[in-house]
């Protein structure tokens, strides 16, 4: 391993290192700063900056966050409540199969995070630990992500498969049963080996005893906006128009033998289309997308994948014959590795 190798690869980790010391937006920002430390000071090549993801989730965000103005978020969290407060003994399926699917319909995983106060109110009512169902509920928010047919993540590895003779359908098939199932399996082991008893908690009771839990108090609520479920409705036409299409110009079907629109455009237009949709017949003020949590979130996350995805690619475009020749070695060896090494680069290059 040469000098310039070690300098490159400090880089590279001092960048990402830096921008987590310094957290929110600046993980993106010190990527660009890799980026240009690798390029000028150290003659690396620059590497393509991943604009197709960055605009699916532009996209997908600026969809969301009208649904999210409309009422519909809330409407799809409410839905998703009454469900677990119903059947809280399952508390350790039904949760992650609640975030799944709505990642699933969604294409993000940000829908999560307003499911957790409820997941950890239903898990104390049945007197058992929150981190059980919390746990599983955020890794299937973010499994969901490989499976669902708005994400940028399909979008990309249809694209390599495709040409290698896998269809589309085929895939999107394979990915739902196979996440849903893998979280499945995490919660049944968790449910039978796991720890699941609150009242066995020292910490928990201690604090209960001091009267620093208290009990969660749902209070009025404010009634959901009138176009709420017909925002629902028009999302999720959307994303049944996505599937549809996508599937209709795979080569596999070929009801579409020659697309005017490929499939990562065709995301990014029919996103466009609900958000229009939603906005005219929900009659929202657009003046109040920008304040949307989702909006903000999503567009720093674009800034994120931006630096440092570009900055992992600029790494590993580097070495690319290196990266191959060892890795084709240790598969060869170890197929297992597999998984290890495809984990890291898509760490490294479209986190």
């Amino acid at each position: 391993m040469d000098i310039s190798l070690l300098l490159q690869l400090a880089v590279l980790l001092g960048a990402i290192f830096l921008g987590v010391r310094l957290g929110g937006l600046a993980i993106g920002y010190t990527g660009g700063l890799g980026v240009a430390v690798l390029a000028l000071a150290l003659g690396m090549e620059p590497g393509k900056v991943p604009y197709d993801v960055i605009l699916i989730i532009m996209a997908v965000i600026s969809a969301i966050a009208a649904l999210q103005l409309a009422g519909g978020l809330d409407y799809l969290v409410r839905a998703a409540e009454r469900l677990l407060r119903r059947n809280p003994k399952n508390i350790n399926f039904l949760a992650p199969t609640v975030t799944y699917f709505l990642t699933i319909l969604a294409g993000t995983g940000h829908t999560a995070f307003s499911m957790m106060p409820v997941i950890v109110e239903v898990a104390k009512s049945e007197n058992i630990r929150p981190s059980a169902p919390l746990s599983i509920a955020v890794v299937a928010s973010q499994i969901a992500i490989t499976a669902s047919p708005v994400s940028a993540a399909v979008v990309f590895m249809s694209g390599v498969l495709e040409p290698l003779g896998v269809s589309y359908p085929k895939l999107l098939l394979v990915w739902l049963v196979t996440t849903y199932a893998a979280c499945m399996l995490v919660a049944l082991l968790i449910n039978l080996f796991g720890n699941l008893d609150l009242s066995k908690s020292k910490a928990y009771q201690q604090r209960l005893a001091e009267g620093l839990v208290q009990p969660h108090n749902m209070g009025e609520r404010e009634a959901l906006p009138a176009g709420a479920r017909k925002s629902v409705w028009i999302f999720f036409g959307g994303v049944v128009a996505v599937v549809l299409y996508a599937c209709a110009i795979s080569p596999a079907v070929g009801l579409i033998k020659e697309p005017v629109l490929p499939r990562d455009g065709a995301i990014i237009s029919f996103m466009m289309i609900i958000a229009s949709l939603i906005v005219m017949c929900c009659k929202l003020d657009t003046g109040k997308l920008l304040d949307m949590s989702t909006f903000k979130s999503g567009m720093a996350a674009c800034v994120c994948v931006l630096g440092v995805a570009w900055l992992g690619d600029t790494f590993v475009s580097g070495h690319i014959d290196a990266v191959k020749e060892t890795a084709s070695a240790l598969v060869g060896n170890y197929p297992w590795l597999l998984a290890v090494a495809l984990f890291f680069a898509s760490m490294l290059l479209y986190s």
